[in-house]
């Protein structure tokens, strides 16, 4: 950043993503490459556990364990020092939805399928006051072909799991407003989001009502998303790195630029929510700044 305050917190990393941050001051991530859910404290990087695949987004839930969508992992590609993700890997065995334990780093598989579909590759989630989430599937691509994908609502028990939206095309970041009575989902390569009306936990409003919001003009493509306290949609958005803030109120959004094409995830931690962490994927690297509007409270971590 231009003005200076922007502060590295961690480099190295393997494709980060998914931070979380903790009320102890670190930032638990995933690092989609390394296979690792990772905790960032004062600078040093450290395995809470092993996953495999791709973990991408996380959330804690309501048991206090961490959450994590995971796609199953990409073919990596290294290039001038920075690393991209590919196609589906030729050892790729399925998408699912991990619990870890943070204390132990056991790591449980609560969802694979849902109604006998297999998930391709989860992307991103978020959990609700009523104790169950919400989760994207990218999908996965191959050399000629890609996934067709939705949305869905599960449970933390492991008890249940239903598609709510299909299709979409490439959904990825996902977030609840402030009363949770919508919910926004981005599409990546559309550069899209939608805000769609919900009815309760788990269920769309009407035929499932949705808008589409205002955006800005110009090439870019949306990944992970968080929501400040305003019901700003705050995503992180490549090609032209940064973040962008759409407004549900159908204002003019804003545009933070980051020093990384591959900014990918956004989240609000510090005493009033108003610092911004972000990952800045294809360098290594996580930030933090101050940010404009705190950030939304989210359920089990903030509340």
């Amino acid at each position: 950043m231009q003005d200076g305050t922007m502060h590295v917190l961690a480099q190295g990393l393997r494709f980060p993503e998914g931070p979380i941050a903790m009320r102890d001051g670190s930032v638990l991530l995933v690092e989609i490459a390394r296979g690792t859910l990772s905790r960032v404290v004062d600078g040093s990087v450290e395995v809470v556990a092993e996953l495999g695949g791709g973990p991408n987004g996380a959330a804690i839930g309501p048991d206090g364990h961490c959450y994590v969508c995971n796609n199953g992992g990409f073919e990596w590609i290294e290039r001038n020092g920075r690393i991209y993700p590919g196609d589906q890997p030729a050892n790729y065995v399925g998408g699912r939805i991990e619990r870890v334990d943070l204390d132990s780093g056991a790591v449980e598989v609560l969802y694979n399928h849902c109604n006998g579909q297999p998930l391709r590759g989860p992307n991103d989630l978020v959990f609700d006051a009523h104790g169950g989430f919400w989760f994207t599937d990218h999908g996965k691509t191959r050399a000629r072909e890609r996934d067709r994908t939705g949305v869905f609502y599960a449970r933390a028990d492991g008890s249940f799991i239903e598609e709510v939206i299909f299709p979409m095309e490439g959904p990825n970041g996902i977030g609840l407003s402030p009363l949770e009575d919508e919910l926004y989902v981005a599409e990546t390569v559309p550069g899209r989001v939608w805000a769609f009306r919900l009815d309760g936990p788990g269920r769309l409003q009407g035929n499932g009502d949705r808008r589409l919001l205002v955006d800005r003009p110009g090439y870019h493509l949306y990944d992970s998303l968080a929501v400040d306290a305003a019901g700003g949609v705050c995503v992180a958005t490549i090609v032209d790195g940064g973040v962008t803030t759409l407004k549900p109120d159908g204002s003019e959004p804003d545009f933070v630029p980051m020093p990384d094409r591959l900014t990918t995830n956004i989240c609000f931690g510090g005493d009033d929510l108003d610092t911004a962490y972000v990952t800045l994927s294809s360098t290594g690297q996580l930030v933090s700044l101050p940010w404009p509007v705190p950030g939304l409270p989210l359920n089990y971590l903030n509340k």
